[in-house]
């Protein structure tokens, strides 16, 4: 009579050897095509909206907290990339200005907007109780830098 041992460290079992490993290589071209596919689209998911905004010597510094309002070439207001009235700008940022007196608004405007609009959405700003309002500007190229 033969004894068979089938210990913990033999490596074989009765009825043959079991195929212990999964194969990874289909699960890691998915996962490739994935990457890709995320790293073509996620820079045209962030577009925003065109403005063309005059440029200007000086530098911006924008503080911690920050609310874009933004009027389009069309006279189209919109308050961080959402449409927005004029009556209802003024509530909005009053509410705003309730929950954060420190509030701070950053108006981008196109150059080609009409200055009357633009001090018609910087009135109602002012309305609201905002008392910080800031002009985003692109800063002028001087001789020593290029594009």
């Amino acid at each position: 009579m033969a004894v068979t041992s089938f210990g913990v460290g033999s490596d074989q079992r009765p009825g043959g050897s079991a195929l212990s490993e999964i194969n990874v290589t289909p699960f890691v071209d998915v996962v490739l095509v994935l990457l890709i596919i995320f790293l073509i689209t996620a820079p045209m998911m962030l577009r925003g909206i065109d403005v063309k905004v005059p440029k200007t010597e000086t530098k911006n510094v924008g503080p911690e907290e920050r609310l874009m309002l933004t009027v389009t070439k069309e006279r189209g207001i919109y308050l961080d990339d959402q449409p927005v009235t004029l009556p209802r700008l003024e509530r909005v940022l009053a509410g705003l200005r309730q929950r954060n007196p420190k509030a701070a608004v950053f108006l981008r405007a196109d150059e080609g907007v009409a200055y009357g609009v633009v001090v018609k959405v910087m009135d109602a700003v002012k309305k609201a109780g905002i008392e910080r309002l800031g002009m985003v500007t692109e800063p002028l190229l001087t001789k020593g830098e290029g594009r």
